[in-house]
């Protein structure tokens, strides 16, 4: 058994093993070993020009990783809170996410930058945040954010060997929980896949992140109800799995789109318009949305008031199930 921060330090390890242009860096995460302990001992072991603390400037962290993607190594750059992402947001999207199609591919930047994403965890300001729309709408990066210890596990390997740069998102509510993890397995999945995780015939939940655990509670609810839910982890939201979403919707005629980030052109919005196309003959009800609201991210004491919960999501499967 592996929390996710565990799963991640042995993905990291088993990286850093398999190629040694694979670099770490970020704010502490070399002799601290991160904020979460992600990269705990990994500085002791192989040393600190592979695993570098870096000041406390993101544009500085994501400028020079992305310089040395350019000369052939692998950077894997720690964004220590998702809010103290957008003082690199210009390195990000101007030029790390540019520069394949600016060249016509002659030069690729092979760069994975890990953000911790979402709230639950009573931080303060800028502590707490849901980006992942940003860098998502951003021609040119790939967007993950795995659910549980396995998934993080290979994921983060599979980010690492890929040509294109990758946008990690880590939800830091889900650090501490435990699964099994087969650590010499070879990935089930490729990393732009989704994953049904729980089968069902009555609506589809379409989900990723913090939200599939969420999902998850929510499903077992309403099975005690007599309702049949199935839960989809997207996994990758740049690009979305739609395929999977459409076979699961033809077959529930349904879809609950769910996502703490705030409603308002967020990620549900794009897949309840693709869904609407695709799906348009097998729909038996709109397609709904359950989502943070268009707030600023709210003080701690007030989280749980804006994240969805179990009960936000059961409401919108009745209204789904009623039309």
């Amino acid at each position: 058994m592996l929390t996710m921060a565990a799963a991640l330090n042995a993905g990291l390890r088993k990286a850093m093993e398999t190629d040694p242009k694979v670099l770490i860096m970020g704010e502490d995460v070399g002799t601290l070993g991160g904020v979460f302990r992600v990269t705990d001992t990994l500085q002791k072991d192989f040393g600190a020009n592979r695993v570098l603390d870096t000041p406390l400037a993101e544009s500085g962290i994501i400028g020079t990783a992305f310089g040395l993607a350019l000369r052939g190594y692998r950077p894997v750059c720690e964004i220590q809170f998702d809010g103290f992402v957008y003082p690199a947001f210009d390195q990000i999207v101007s030029q790390v996410a540019k520069i394949h199609y600016r060249t016509q591919g002659k030069v690729k930047a092979p760069l994975t930058i890990r953000i911790p994403f979402g709230g639950g965890i009573g931080s303060v300001e800028h502590h707490s945040e849901s980006p992942e729309a940003y860098f998502a709408h951003t021609a040119g990066l790939r967007v993950v954010a795995p659910s549980n210890p396995a998934d993080a596990y290979q994921m983060i390997q599979q980010a690492i060997t890929l040509e294109d740069p990758v946008i990690f998102f880590e939800p830091k509510r889900r650090y501490w929980d435990k699964a099994e993890v087969d650590l010499d397995a070879a990935p089930d999945l490729a990393l732009d896949r989704a994953r049904v995780v729980v089968p069902g015939t009555d609506a589809t939940i379409a989900c990723y992140g913090t939200m599939v655990a969420t999902a998850t509670a929510a499903a077992k609810i309403a099975a005690d109800e007599g309702h049949s839910l199935e839960v989809i982890d997207l996994r990758s939201l740049a690009p979305i799995d739609f395929d999977t979403i459409e076979t699961s919707v033809r077959k529930t005629g349904r879809l609950v789109v769910v996502h703490e980030a705030a409603g308002y052109v967020g990620l549900g919005a794009e897949i309840a318009a693709r869904i609407g196309e695709r799906c348009f003959y097998q729909l038996e009800a709109p397609v709904l949305r359950v989502c943070g609201f268009d707030i600023p991210y709210p003080p701690a004491k007030l989280e749980e008031h804006h994240l969805p919960d179990p009960d936000r999501i059961l409401a919108a499967v009745d209204r789904t199930l009623a039309a």
